[in-house]
């Protein structure tokens, strides 16, 4: 494995046991997740789950949620519409950058366009 990987938020480098430990809990957890359709952990050659930075994160964030005493189908309803929010935050930003270029470049052609009457 090359170092780089490392950095990849989405390369699977860890294997349950060391994904359980690193959010604090059993690996029965993590198979819950993955039962229940939620976390879908790559599989080595020899059928091992192996989990990545990105899929140990959205775990993490479902065990908070269950410890505040959402169920875990109600936890990824939860990290679901707020990953469709910010999705939408995005989308409304850029659509908001876009919509300031075009005024600039509309408010460029009109005095473009002033500067060319005044000299006629």
């Amino acid at each position: 494995m090359g170092v780089e990987r490392l950095d990849d938020h989405d390369y699977p480098a860890l294997t349950i046991g060391q994904a359980a430990d690193l959010i604090g809990v059993a690996p029965a957890f993590l198979r819950s997740l993955d039962a229940a359709d939620l976390l879908h952990p790559h599989r080595s050659d020899g059928g091992q789950r192996r989990y990545s930075r990105r899929q140990v994160d959205f775990a993490a964030r479902v065990r908070e949620l269950a410890d505040d005493g959402h169920t875990i189908a109600g936890a990824a309803s939860i990290l679901t519409l707020q990953g469709d929010l910010a999705d939408a935050r995005r989308d409304l930003q850029d659509a908001r950058a876009e919509r300031d270029e075009a005024r600039a470049e509309r408010d460029e052609a009109r005095a473009d366009l002033d500067r060319l009457r005044d000299r006629a």
